[in-house]
């Protein structure tokens, strides 16, 4: 064979390569081209078919020689339907002919799912590749094809013929379910051996459903969901975890035994879509047995009904003590989670200053134990019920196609507002400023300060509100398992989440040792009292800050003049006690003057999109974070809002340090950030799309395309250096 110099060969078409070797008979000094290979010794292909369904190629390459990765294509026979083969990524170089290639040196391997027709008893193909010698004489060979010719297994005909299947099936049946099962070298029907159902749970969320008998699994990188015209709608499926697998042909992957249940989000215009056809191919092995060549089912999902056609029954709906999705989660673990994670929010910052409130009543309270309990009980019932009000709300959003993030309510700027003046009412009470009495209506400050029933309950309500945002880290798992549990189960969730919030003052009130351990009445606790106010004063400041992030200057300077107001009507509210009606008129008026910032606040619009970028941090968008992994970089996602404390600590410990920087340059690795400090739907589905209840959420997208991995809420820098060097291998 005739070596062609330089490498303007690649690109000239096959009779043109033949005139020009003809043509040439001295291409290069004699010297030179002695030493290079013939192109099937530099590049040494050798075959293996003996597993049913995958074909593996493997070239041993010879040194200072390298292939194409682009240059190769695939072929098959009579009888011979070749899937995508499956390559490794390969060394990125630029060549001045092709531009940018990749390449492989000294050996790769390669896998390609085939099927055949009927009756087919070899499995022929073609391979062509093209290469290079890259020290002198610097040539590249033509391309090169080899035609392969090679038995198939014996397997090959039960899966290949219908009728084959059938008489296999009726073999295995009369064996027992159990021994057909289980019994390696007797491999059942595809259809039986994996059995695909889909169901509609809303008309943008379905869940499929895998079911495969003992000793049969399924790879999850394998699979692929498409869908038939419905040109705009995409699908964005969240997998499971699965068990690592050492797989001879794919190397290291995730596997599925038993069952595995996908929820699949739809996202796109649905409008006038009642019907989605749904095709999925997949791949599967029996272990220790043979391995199927790529299926595919297609079925007919109805939009409306939620019902699974194509011959396939719906399947039922995930049991009530155990949810699919990325966490499986019994109830009773969800429900301890979440009693852990209401006491762990007692000592919160946005928790500890309200609660500090019932802490000096019942100081105050002396030893009169009944006092105590019902302080208690009153304080718990507020607490219950706002936990109830908001997960019937969260549930009745979700059953209507909607999402609520844990903390959402910190999105809105005219709740953050009230609150930071509620902040402030509670402070200055504290403070001795202001005296509430039993007859004032039903405003958040002197509810929350007041030392009757409507006090204990409406601080517990008070307590709930501020809670939500501080995301503590043995809540995660409890708030995404009610997020997507039944209802009943989902709002079990949110009481124990309160029993937990109310649990220490519970105890306070209703154990007698722990209420003789609190100290006598005294002028110390006035001192405690006021002492405690500052905290208050704190919450606000930051309650103020969360809003300047929301939506500027102008919202923090109308929240600060309903801040003054305020504070001016309980001043004036105090003086008016002994005073006539013009007085207490005017404090109706400074208190409706208060409402006007508010209002004007309401409709602050966002500041304008200006780039405020931080350095070496990429803004999170699905179009970036898709263009990013398509070009194969590892991406870590870092969702996060200005009002989550936990989000602020990780950013200390680990995301804001020089460490983490050299870290994302050492791994090649782009920081990508979401802010959810104000509403964004984008972030919102993402969050949506890995069960996620709330911030912060951490996810390491790996540079070869597999899904995404969700780190935990509470992050360490050991953590996020294991998870960013694994996906940028």
């Amino acid at each position: 064979m005739r070596l062609i110099t330089g490498r303007l060969a690649a690109r000239l078409p096959a009779l043109a390569l033949l005139l020009l070797g003809l043509l040439c008979t001295a291409p290069a000094p004699a010297q030179d081209t002695d030493s290079l290979l013939p192109v099937t010794e530099a590049y040494k292909l050798s075959a293996d078919a003996t597993t049913l369904g995958v074909l593996k190629l493997h070239w041993t390459i010879a040194p200072d020689y390298y292939l194409y990765r682009g240059r190769m294509k695939f072929k098959g026979g009579d009888g011979v339907t070749l899937g995508e083969a499956q390559l490794p990524d390969g060394r990125k170089d630029h060549d001045e002919y092709l531009g940018d290639v990749e390449t492989y040196r000294h050996g790769v391997d390669a896998s390609i799912p085939y099927t055949v027709a009927a009756g087919t008893t070899r499995l022929t193909l073609s391979v062509q590749y093209q290469g290079c010698h890259e020290v002198d004489p610097k040539i590249c060979y033509p391309p090169h094809t080899e035609k392969l010719d090679l038995p198939l297994p014996a397997a090959a005909d039960a899966a290949a013929s219908p009728a084959a299947s059938n008489a296999l099936g009726a073999a295995l049946s009369q064996l027992g379910s159990k021994a057909g099962a289980t019994t390696v070298g007797v491999p059942l029907p595809a259809e039986q051996a994996f059995r695909f159902e889909a169901l509609a749970q809303g008309s943008r969320q379905l869940l499929l459903r895998w079911t495969m008998p003992k000793g049969y699994y399924l790879y999850r990188d394998q699979t692929t969901l498409k869908l038939a015209d419905a040109a705009g709608v995409t699908l964005h499926p969240a997998w499971p975890a699965g068990i690592a697998h050492r797989d001879e042909h794919f190397g290291e992957v995730t596997v599925y035994f038993d069952q595995v249940e996908l929820p699949v989000t739809v996202e796109g215009d649905l409008a006038g879509l009642t019907h989605l056809a749904l095709r999925a191919s997949f791949q599967g092995c029996q272990d220790g047995g043979l391995c199927y060549p790529l299926m595919t089912r297609t079925v007919d999902i109805e939009l409306n009904s939620g019902e699974a056609k194509a011959g396939t029954p719906a399947p039922e709906l995930p049991p009530a003590d155990l949810v699919g999705g990325p966490l499986q989660v019994s109830l009773l673990a969800a429900l301890l989670l979440a009693l852990g994670g209401g006491l762990v929010l007692n000592l919160m910052p946005c928790v500890l200053p309200v609660l500090s409130i019932k802490v000096v009543s019942v100081l105050e309270s002396g030893e009169n134990r009944a006092t105590a309990r019902r302080h208690a009980l009153l304080y718990t019932a507020g607490v219950l019920s706002s936990f109830a009000a908001l997960g019937l709300g969260i549930l009745a959003l979700r059953a209507a196609g909607h999402a609520l993030g844990w903390g959402s309510q910190l999105q809105q700027p005219l709740l953050v507002g009230v609150l930071a003046c509620v902040m402030l009412a509670v402070g200055l009470s504290m403070s001795g400023v202001v005296q509430f009495g039993a007859s004032l209506g039903n405003t958040g400050a002197s509810l929350a300060s007041r030392s009757g029933p409507a006090g204990d309950f409406f601080t517990g309500v008070l307590a709930v509100v501020v809670a939500t945002p501080c995301t503590a880290p043995f809540m995660g798992t409890a708030l995404a398992y009610a997020f997507a549990a039944p209802m009943l189960s989902a709002l079990l969730v949110f009481l124990a989440l309160g029993v937990g919030l109310a649990l220490p003052f519970l105890a306070v009130g209703f154990v007698p040792a722990l209420a003789r351990l609190l100290p006598k009445p005294g002028r110390w606790m006035e001192t405690l009292k006021q002492t405690l106010a500052f905290p208050m004063y704190l919450t606000a400041a930051w309650l103020v800050w969360v809003l300047a992030n929301q939506r500027g200057a102008d919202a923090v300077g109308l929240v600060l003049v309903a801040m003054v107001l305020l504070a001016m009507t309980l001043w004036w509210f105090e003086r008016s006690r002994s005073r006539g009606a013009a007085s207490k008129a005017a404090v109706v008026v400074l208190a409706l003057a208060t409402l006007a910032p508010l209002y004007l606040l309401a409709h602050v619009p966002p500041p304008s999109a200006v780039a405020t970028a931080e350095q070496g941090v990429v803004a999170y968008s699905p179009q970036k974070l898709a263009e990013l992994r398509a070009a194969g970089t590892p991406v870590f996602v870092d969702m996060t809002a200005d009002w989550c404390v936990t989000c602020k600590a990780n950013e200390h410990a680990v995301l804001n340090t020089q460490a983490f920087r050299d870290l994302l340059q050492r791994t090649g690795a782009i920081y990508m950030k979401g802010d959810w400090t104000d509403v964004n739907p984008a972030i919102s589905d993402f969050l949506q799309e890995y069960h996620s209840p709330g911030v912060p959420l951490y996810v390491v997208f790996p540079k070869n395309g597999a899904p995404g991995r969700q780190l935990s809420t509470v992050l360490t820098y050991s953590m996020v250096e294991q998870a960013l060097t694994e996906a940028a291998r």
